[in-house]
């Protein structure tokens, strides 16, 4: 589970590109709408410099080998669309956590988080030999929460008080996951869904 073993994943809407400093003025402009940060752990970056701060951080994380995060490219327009990660890598267990995930408010219902979740579970599952891959979101973000239950994954319940957010808002956080026992078929799910049938 190391950065330089994660290719870029190719689907039919998107493109999940291991992030890069020629990411950052197009992921900045894909940031813009509040609505992407509502319910982030942090507050929106509201300058270039917040943005290059925000975005190096990410990827000292994944020089040191704690997360691999990804632009999310739309395979229409070329440009990036959002990101997203995995984190909480733990391959003595064969778990991964996805996360960091946000797209521009035009990218939701078209299919691209559906896609990303695919291409990052498929990859963790098949290329990796993960037994499990997790997934959490605030507890109060019912619409994160209804798609994360679309994707198939098994609700396991809430941490209260998990983190402190933002400004120092208190969040309980409600997690799922998937093991692979489930994938094959959450995959055939997912693919049945993007096949539009």
């Amino acid at each position: 589970m190391e950065r330089s073993d994660v290719p870029a994943l190719e689907g039919r809407i998107v493109r999940l590109e291991p992030l890069s400093p020629s990411h950052e003025d197009g992921l900045w402009e894909a940031s813009r709408d509040p609505q992407t940060w509502r319910w982030l752990s942090v507050v929106q970056p509201q300058t270039p410099e917040e943005w290059h701060a925000f975005v190096e951080q990410a990827l000292t994380e994944a020089e040191a080998g704690r997360e691999i995060p990804f632009a999310t490219v739309s395979q229409t327009s070329g440009g990036p669309i959002g990101s997203t990660r995995f984190l909480a890598l733990r391959p003595e267990h064969r778990s991964v956590e996805i996360g960091w995930t946000w797209l521009h408010p035009s990218a939701w219902g078209t299919g691209a988080n559906v896609e990303a979740k695919l291409l990052q579970m498929r990859h963790a599952f098949e290329a990796w030999g993960c037994r499990r891959v997790e997934l959490k979101t605030d507890a109060l973000n019912e619409r994160a929460r209804r798609a994360l239950e679309a994707l198939g994954a098994t609700f396991e319940g809430i941490h209260r008080k998990h983190m402190l957010v933002r400004a120092g808002e208190s969040r309980d956080s409600a997690w799922y996951s998937v093991v692979d026992e489930e994938w094959p078929a959450v995959r055939a799910h997912l693919e049945l869904r993007l096949s539009g049938r």
